[in-house]
């Protein structure tokens, strides 16, 4: 070992006898099983050697994690004072977290930051309780930072109890203005304190190592990860789309687990006997005494009722008055509300005749090691049976919807785009030596050849940008939405923990695992996605880049932009003189059309909120308030109706799944932030709103014009082997 290591090394061991930071306190204590500490050592190596971004990441770069662990825990700065910071940043400097990390495995500063965290947690709820037997001052002129996440830390105790007073005011008003009596108030604001204490009560070891070693990873990159076991578990069932369980969304509402919906095709679902609503009592295992889970954690509720499949569940459930057993066997449970999905409108077209015009929705890119043999769930096979059934009716053109689409499996993208193009390149990937690779659809087959928009927003990111910019740079699609998508260019490998080193494989232990960016991607053109994302060949007014905090840039460590040589591929952007008759009629509605006018407005009324940085603590000033918000709703409301009547066009759904029972949404069900108001005014005016396909959705709407545009634009010369009612490449 160098004397660099040994030095440091000696400073780790010396800095552990540190003693605690509240004397006379009684701590939690956490002893970390020795995978764990073989996890982080493993961690540490992976994000040194194998990293994209690894020569980025210095030793000194360690001096950050105490200010980002002390955010992660006090995001609004509500709990540390300046005092705090100061004292950890000097008792875990960055070579003492590193090598304590990197030499031993250890990370006892985030347990005593976390202890430290805890105790003040507990001590202000204590606060909050005699504070709150007090009257407080509502008729003031105080006002309260409702965002304080980039805030300084209050500099000590006193400015800290201010600003806690503060808070207080701001969540008793908050109440009153949801019709509590002052009582109810200040009971529930209560009862929100205390249950953040059991809460962080019931995080393990385990936990607060993911929390600290995930501002580790970000060092690096803001996509870079550790995930525990059970994080890791819970990632597997959002790609795969799948679960073994026994098919119900659970919630807690006031420490009880509740049943929010039972899934389509699920063992509850086909067992008939829970129902929405229901409350779950106690879990036994088969064999096993039930174990009571009034107040436990919803996830630790989770845990218990999900198990291997062809094992029996057995739930004490409270059902209308009445405590009854249900036994469930467990069985894989398909998540469809997320799958693709699409439906067939009927729009006006030329001449008053109407048009069948499919929409293909796509939330998440899903797939599985089962998917090529029809096990799993696969976003490109379902996505091809969905534009079989949409052949079927004879659609005229196809919106693919990726809207909110945050991405998921790269080789999903690549089988995505090559539904639309003949055979080629769709995106190109390059490590962190320069090696590029590229990854091509070899299918010569095409499910769909004809007229194509991308719909996308700010919120696509990732696979999806994958996909439209690559359909984009053939020329196959007209891309539609915000003024750019996410812009996350970059590649994640989930390695196992468990495969990465022998002592780990040995471990009897659930093991988690590190995502880790080993690569950016390129379009087929060379151009990287990273930051800039993909520009739409048609870009609509929205809310979204009024938003804080959407986009990579806001990112912390984000790599930057690029580009490499293009590959080899038969293909190119639209032409000029196809695209630009296409802009400027969506632009002639954008600047003419009613619905226009109404989102322009809305998007201003929106930017205005958002630079609202501070909200009044005068009660009356907060009723005045709601209520002018109320009627300018209610106004934007009674117009949003008048308008999408004009688009109410006659839709037939095409599921892969049966369709979710509408949720139960009875006041009994509304989380205490609903405004009850608003939910039955909403209802009054659009009784019949389809939760997939609402009315006044304006972007799909102009979606559709541009389609109409297309089929009514003059014949354009098309490349040798494209079909005549595909647009690519002119």
């Amino acid at each position: 070992m160098s004397p660099l290591k040994q030095t440091a090394l000696s400073l780790c061991l010396a800095l552990l006898a540190v003693p605690a930071l509240f004397a006379g306190a009684k701590p939690r204590e956490f002893a970390p099983p020795r995978s764990l500490s073989d996890e982080a050592k493993t961690f540490v190596n992976l994000l040194e050697q194998a990293h994209y971004n690894r020569d980025a990441v210095k030793v000194s770069s360690y001096d950050e994690i105490i200010q980002e662990y002390m955010a992660a825990l006090d995001g609004q700065r509500l709990y540390f004072v300046q005092a705090d910071k100061d004292a950890f940043r000097g008792r875990y400097p960055s070579e003492f977290i590193y090598w304590n990390l990197a030499g031993l495995g250890r990370i006892d500063a985030a347990y005593r930051i976390f202890q430290a965290y805890e105790k003040s947690v507990r001590d202000r709820a204590a606060w909050i309780d005699k504070r709150l037997s007090q009257p407080l001052d509502l008729d003031g002129d105080d006002t309260y930072e409702f965002d304080r996440s980039k805030a300084p830390w209050a500099k000590d105790a006193e400015e800290l109890d201010a600003l806690w007073l503060k808070r207080l005011k701001l969540e008793v008003i908050k109440e009153l203005l949801g019709k509590k009596t002052p009582e109810d108030a200040v009971a529930k604001v209560r009862k929100r304190y205390d249950r953040h204490v059991k809460n962080l009560a019931e995080l393990e070891t385990v936990d607060i190592a993911e929390i600290f070693l995930r501002q580790i990873a970000h060092l690096y990159d803001p996509h870079s990860d550790y995930l525990s076991a059970e994080t890791f578990e819970e990632f597997g069932i959002g790609i795969r789309l799948q679960l073994v369980g026994i098919g119900a969304q659970l919630s807690m509402e006031d420490d009880l687990c509740v049943i929010k919906e039972i899934i389509p095709g699920g063992p509850a679902d086909l067992d008939k006997r829970l129902k929405p609503n229901d409350k779950i009592i106690a879990v036994a295992q088969e064999g096993k005494e039930p174990v009571d889970v009034i107040g436990m954690q919803l996830r630790k509720v989770v845990r218990m009722i999900r198990g291997e499949k062809g094992t029996k569940v057995f739930l004490t459930v409270e059902s209308g008055g009445a405590n009854k057993v249900i036994d469930i066997t467990r069985d894989v449970v398909s998540l469809d509300s997320q799958r693709a999905h699409a439906a067939v409108f009927q729009v006006p077209g030329a001449g008053g005749a109407t048009l069948p015009l499919g929409v293909i929705r796509l939330p998440v890119f899903y797939g599985g090691a089962g998917a090529d043999d029809g096990k799993e769930n696969s976003t490109s096979r379902d996505v091809a049976e969905l534009i079989r059934r949409l052949r079927e009716k004879n659609v005229a053109g196809i919106v693919l919807d990726l809207r909110n689409n945050g991405g998921g499996l790269l080789n999903e993208a690549v089988a995505l785009a090559g539904l639309f193009i003949p055979r080629g390149p769709v995106v190109q990937v390059r490590n962190s030596t320069g090696q590029v690779k590229v990854d091509s659809d070899e299918n010569p087959d095409v499910a769909y050849d004809g007229p194509l928009v991308v719909l996308t927003s700010r919120f696509s990111a990732s696979a999806s940008e994958i996909a439209a910019g690559a359909l984009q740079n053939y020329g196959r699609a007209i891309i539609i939405g915000d003024n750019a998508t996410f812009g996350k260019g970059s590649v994640q490998a989930m390695l196992e923990m468990k495969n990465m080193s022998p002592q780990l494989a040995q471990s009897r232990d659930k093991l988690g695992a590190t995502r880790l960016t080993i690569q950016k991607f390129y379009l087929p053109n060379g151009a990287s996605t990273q930051l800039k994302g993909v520009i739409p060949d048609i870009s609509l007014p929205n809310y979204n880049e009024f938003m804080p905090s959407i986009g990579e840039g806001s990112l912390p460590h984000v790599l930057p932009w690029d580009e490499i040589p293009t590959s080899v591929f038969d293909g190119r952007p639209l032409a000029p003189g196809v695209l630009a008759p296409l802009r400027e009629a969506a632009l002639r509605r954008v600047e003419t059309l009613p619905e226009f006018d109404f989102l322009k407005r809305n998007v201003a009324l929106f930017k205005k909120h958002q630079d609202e940085k501070t909200v009044s603590l005068n009660l009356e000033a907060r009723r005045a308030r709601k209520i002018s918000d109320r009627d300018e709703r209610n106004a934007f409301n009674l117009e949003r109706k008048t308008l999408s009547d004009a688009f109410d066009y006659p839709f037939e759904e095409i599921l892969l799944a049966a369709p979710r029972e509408p949720v139960n949404k009875s006041a009994k069900n509304r989380g205490a932030d609903d405004d009850e108001d608003e939910e039955d005014n909403y209802k009054e005016l659009f009784p019949d709103e389809n939760e997939r396909y609402p009315r006044m959705d304006i972007p799909l709407r102009e979606s559709f014009r541009v389609l109409v545009d297309i089929l009514n634009a003059p014949a354009a010369p098309k490349p040798a082997g494209v079909a005549s009612t595909g647009f690519i490449n002119h």
